[in-house]
């Protein structure tokens, strides 16, 4: 069934958010797990379970292995102590211009909207950040360094997810940045449409088809099974607009680490009018080593992807570390 997108559906949507499974004993009896495997699931106050529901309700029942399940559900291999893998694999805290504003590379900033997600990834690289909790929605010391810096082009909507703010608050930073007279780029980064797609309802499609700021929308999605008739449909209403629609997936061990997986998620995405941009090495964070795949492994897989598929079809692979300049292709074993 499609989503038909109504006027005042932001109530429906954060609706549905609360409904959320946090609780893990009552995801174990939803998904039929059996006494012996919910022995390994595991609680974490720091960082727990937060997962929609119309994503559990995809998950095949008992199973600890299935993509979605591995993505979201916290199992005691997080509590492994592994070599090199850090609580700020990335260093965010050291690229602050503001508690809510990052700048790692030249002509663009990552603007920290919110610490609030509509699901929590057990890969996440962010679940240490100390995110900056106060009230404040009107930004002001944010925007006032954007405005000050000439040199920047394009504001990076990140989070958290930025979809957790209201229309209002997002229609109210898209209007301050508009008046900002050297940014011209507006990206937003996001995995809410996989778990709520209701989220992209009529009130935000106008947000991106009014403003005069030339929209990127960048979707996470790491499985195919993520992309069903629902999501799809709500992102094609956002590519219809001509916004241009990128997805970064993370390459990530017993989810999308064989070629049959990633040759369907990256066809899916095409479909859908999404360009599969980046796949992502892991990012090394504490708790998540069980999702590493080798470097030799992901070369391999991108170079065959590139015999099959036409190459806008086939994303770049890369590492982010810290303090280069830039994203920094794998190309070679």
């Amino acid at each position: 069934m499609k989503i038909v997108l109504k006027k005042n559906i932001s109530a429906l949507w954060k609706k549905v958010l609360k409904t959320n499974f946090t609780d893990l004993e009552e995801l174990s009896n939803f998904l039929n797990l059996s006494p012996k495997k919910r022995q390994f699931l595991t609680q974490r106050k720091d960082f727990p379970l937060n997962l929609p529901r119309r994503l559990a309700a995809k998950i095949q029942k008992n199973s600890l292995s299935d993509p979605i399940f591995k993505q979201f559900v916290p199992l005691d291999q997080e509590n492994e102590v592994a070599e090199g893998f850090v609580k700020s694999p990335v260093c965010d805290e050291s690229f602050q211009k503001t508690p809510k504003l990052l700048q790692k590379y030249n002509s663009r900033v990552l603007f920290v909207t919110t610490s609030a997600c509509a699901m929590n990834c057990r890969f996440c690289f962010r679940q240490n950040y100390p995110y900056d909790t106060s009230s404040n929605k009107r930004f002001d010391n944010e925007l006032d360094t954007i405005k000050k810096d000439s040199s920047i082009i394009e504001v990076i909507l990140s989070g958290g997810d930025p979809l957790s703010l209201s229309d209002e608050n997002l229609q109210y930073i898209v209007q301050q940045l508009e008046k900002i007279p050297h940014v011209k780029l507006l990206r937003f980064h996001t995995r809410f449409p996989i778990g709520i797609p209701e989220r992209i309802c009529s009130s935000f499609l106008s947000m991106l088809e009014k403003t005069s700021l030339q929209v990127v929308f960048v979707t996470h999605i790491n499985h195919p099974k993520e992309i069903d008739e629902d999501v799809s449909s709500a992102l094609k209403s956002i590519q219809k607009l001509g916004v241009t629609m990128l997805n970064h997936s993370v390459l990530l061990k017993g989810v999308n680490d064989d070629f049959d997986t990633l040759h369907e998620l990256c066809k899916k995405l095409i479909v859908t009018g999404i360009t599969p941009y980046y796949l992502n090495q892991l990012d090394p964070v504490s708790g998540a080593s069980h999702f590493d795949v080798e470097v030799k492994k992901g070369i391999k897989l991108v170079k065959r992807l590139r015999e099959e598929l036409p190459g806008y079809a086939v994303p770049t692979y890369i590492q982010e570390i810290p303090n280069e300049k830039s994203k920094t292709p794998l190309h070679t074993v």
